[in-house]
């Protein structure tokens, strides 16, 4: 069962808590100011070399604090929330907005006028060195073009870097941070001189040793920081306080000893990651497994308490949730709420395939239901052999209403992973990452995950209008003709093939040269190091250093399509109700005519819809997925062929809130809805549809591909909080949720806050400072996000469980 802290422990976790999200995210000059001295003193230094040289300094340099109520030492920057900036990736948005970070629309931060003017001075340097702009540079028109149509995305990964990720945490602990040093230099003396490619191992393997010489620093820099402390404090504090710094002491030198000792390594590990990239998604993977150990050694010793280890854990989810993210204002519209997507993993199974529930893993959910913020992610992984006690529990706390934990399938993850080469055995151990992504945990490169996203349901539009954008006149590529030429359904079939055939390769083509100069700019020493077999092979992750590296591709709207050609088969050539050219003009006037609004009724009252178990329109929908999964198969990433099994893409509908954006780039569409208004988010239901109840919805999840997206189904389904007040309620639930995972469901999370009270709190936001949402892959604080996105939330249909 769950437990809960001491009044005493929970005052002090709930007044860091407090102070935490009352702390209005700001921005910290301070790695700017040390990695361009770095790349200034070093400019031509092989790119590894000074990226390490850069990170170390920061370590040796970046602003140290510790609060009387903290018991894990280290921020991301010079203070918690505060986002440190990475101008290696992209500097000339930053500069921008500087007078304007405090005022934007989307995703707010602090920012001292002190700030302004050491960044408006040092940011202008970078000018002509930054990965967006090489990136820009060697970008085809086709794919400039496709992207200002809206039909992919591709700038994200080349503003912020990569993240997407799982590293080794096990290796960290069986060899320690002074280990893994040693382990490099070792292998940097194996070496031959004078060879190019044994000149890039000893690159690599020297940014290794530099940069954790600098980890090393930064432990006794806290060490040193902590040691200062207990000279004022109280006589308990210092008792905790000398524990403290020779925890730290031990973990410079030596493998953890302890459960707090592991905690701290699995920390700075984490934290590392996030000062040296400024990709999101850098994830946990399944801590209750490769921490376990030394929970069960401390509590058979006596050394800790089950107590003890709750509030460790708690104080580790308040350092997860001070890691923040500076993104461009365009790029936070699709990632409103200032998201991170630290994503940790319980549950599920081990190498033999039994169940892998612990002790820790009631702990995890337990300080998950105590913290309640949007980080960390949490996920629990669900099988036939998932305890009833614990799966019941885990949709108690997700009836608290902050949208976690979400649940995922070993039954179709595991064997989609084999379909891509993975062995058995790995993929027994998949984690989950970032939104709802999966990887093998410190075997995979960067970016499980695609950064480009691509807009499938612009692509229909562009194939009923010959391939010409009616918003802005663009035709990239020439069409089949229009829908009012296309006079049976084949014909519409094949033009929608044809374009997608085409921007897929634009998106795929976006992304690979993205990782191109990725490779050649900015590879990361650390966090190659944490993941198998970079320091094995020599190579960095951008390299081919990973065991497993392969790609997902991203959709944006498969719900609509699938509706929209379900509508268009129905009632133009099968019933004939609606005449093609009638169709059409119906859509160029936004259903705004007579005759325009007659077909809209037409659509929304006639037409089959996905989400309600109409094998029509699920089989459109899923024909719709299964074309993209065909053609992405096709390609192949920049590891391909260098080192690592797979280098392949396969499909995910992982929209983020891509939707919203997504959906002001498309006109009116077949499915009914009205021009700009949001696609629908993953593979939910779009807005309005549903109407069968939840039954009916994952019935028709159920008959998609799902096996076929190995790089995840985003499913959100908001449930009514007062119906699941019981606990036969919840037993329903459980029910249900083990037969959708029967039927290959892939994965679930449930929003249970009432329309009532979302409504309440859009008007009302003051009254609501904690109110989480779940947003798509991730939760979120709703009256910071952006009421687009508020809105779609509250449009989602609301279930209940009877």
């Amino acid at each position: 069962m769950l437990i809960s802290l001491s009044e005493t422990r929970k005052e002090r976790i709930q007044t860091l808590r407090s102070a935490l999200i009352q702390t209005t995210p700001g921005i910290c000059v301070e790695r700017v100011r040390a990695y361009t001295s770095i790349y200034q003193q070093f400019a031509n230094d092989p790119p590894i070399l000074k990226r390490a040289m850069a990170l170390k300094a920061y370590l040796e340099q970046v602003t140290l604090s510790f609060d009387e109520n903290e018991i894990i030492p280290g921020w991301q920057s010079s203070q918690p929330r505060y986002a440190p900036i990475f101008p290696e990736y992209s500097w000339k948005w930053v500069y921008d907005e500087l007078d304007r970070f405090d005022q934007r629309r989307y995703d707010r931060f602090n920012i001292s006028q002190k700030v302004k003017e050491e960044l408006g001075a040092l940011l202008p340097w970078w000018e002509g060195r930054t990965l967006y702009e090489s990136i820009l540079a060697r970008q085809p028109q086709f794919v400039l073009d496709a992207a200002r149509l809206g039909a992919i995305s591709w700038t994200g990964q080349a503003t912020s870097g990569e993240g997407h990720i799982v590293v080794d945490h096990q290796m960290a602990l069986d060899l320690g941070f002074k280990g893994i040093l040693d382990r490099s230099a070792r292998l940097k003396n194996t070496s031959v001189p004078g060879v190019s490619e044994s000149q890039e191992k000893t690159d690599f393997y020297q940014s290794v040793e530099i940069v954790f010489e600098g980890v090393l620093t930064y432990l006794q820099r806290l060490k040193t920081l902590i040691e200062q402390k207990t000279t004022t404090a109280r006589a308990e504090r210092k008792t905790e306080l000398n524990r403290i710094a020779a925890d730290l002491g031990v973990i410079q030198f030596q493998q953890p000893q302890n459960f707090h000792q592991a905690l701290l390594v699995v920390w700075f590990v984490h934290l590392i990651q996030q000062m040296e990239s400024n990709g999101h998604s850098v994830s946990l993977g399944r801590l209750d497994q490769y921490l376990f150990p030394y929970l069960q050694r401390d509590l058979q010793s006596h050394l800790i308490t089950e107590e003890d280890a709750l509030e460790l854990l708690e104080h580790f989810y308040l350092k997860i949730f001070s890691i923040i993210k500076l993104r461009t204002e365009e790029h936070s519209r699709t990632q409103t709420g200032y998201p991170t997507y630290q994503n940790l993993c319980v549950g599920g199974q081990n190498e033999e395939g039994r169940d892998a529930t612990n002790h820790l893993t009631w702990l995890c959910l337990s300080a998950l239901a105590n913290i309640r913020l949007p980080e960390p992610n949490f996920y629990v992984r669900v099988h036939p052999g998932t305890p009833d006690d614990f799966l019941e529990e885990s949709l108690k706390v997700s009836r608290m209403g902050f949208g976690m934990p979400a649940f995922v399938n070993d039954e179709v993850i595991i064997p989609s992973l084999e379909k891509r080469w993975v062995s058995h055995k790995d993929a027994l151990n998949y984690s989950t990452m970032g939104c709802v992504e999966v990887l093998i945990p410190g075997k995979w490169g960067y970016r499980a995950n695609g950064k480009s996203k691509l807009n499938v349901l612009k692509l229909l539009e562009l194939a009923i209008n010959d391939g010409r954008d009616p918003a802005t006149g663009i035709q990239i590529r020439k069409g089949e003709g229009t829908l009012s030429h296309f006079n049976n359904f084949e014909k519409l079939i094949n033009a929608w093939r044809e374009q997608l055939r085409f921007y897929t390769r634009a998106h795929v083509t976006a992304d690979n040269i993205n990782d191109q100069v990725l490779e050649e700019m900015v590879p990361n020493a650390f966090c190659s190091a944490m993941v198998q077999d970079c320091l094995g092979r020599g190579k960095h992750l951008n390299a081919g250093g990973a065991i497993y590296d392969s790609t997902s591709g991203c959709l944006v709207g498969i719900p609509n399509v699938g509706n929209s050609l379900a509508a268009l088969k129905k009632l133009v050539y099968e019933d004939q109700l609606i005449a093609v050219g009638e169709y059409q003009e119906a859509l160029a006037c936004n259903f705004s005519s007579q005759r325009g609004e007659e077909i809209h009724q037409l659509i929304l009252n006639r037409a089959p819809r996905y989400g309600e178990d109409d094998d029509f329109a699920d089989e459109m929908t899923a024909m719709a997925l299964k074309d993209y999964c065909n053609i992405i198969s096709d390609y192949q990433n920049m590891r391909f062929g260098r080192g690592p099994i797979g280098g392949i893409y396969f499909a995910s509908t992982n929209t983020v809130s891509a939707n919203i954006t997504a959906g002001e780039t498309v006109g009116a569409s077949p499915d009914g809805r009205k021009k700009g208004e949001p696609t629908a988010d993953g593979i939910s239901p779009s807005q309005g549809n549903g109407r069968k109840g939840p039954t009916a919805i994952f019935q028709s999840v159920a008959k998609l591909p799902t096996v076929e997206v190995t790089g995840g189904q985003l499913l959100n389904m908001r449930l009514n909080q007062s119906s699941l007040a019981s606990d036969t309620a919840i037993r329903k639930l459980a029910a249900l949720l083990r037969g959708f995972f029967d039927s290959k469901g892939w994965h679930v999370q449930f929003n249970t806050i009432s329309t009532e009270v979302l409504k309440d709190a859009i008007a009302h936001p003051q009254k609501y400072p904690d109110l989480i949402v779940r947003v798509a892959g991730y939760s979120a604080l709703f009256v910071a996000l952006d009421p687009a996105l508020q809105r779609d939330i509250i449009a989602r249909m609301e279930h209940e469980i009877s």
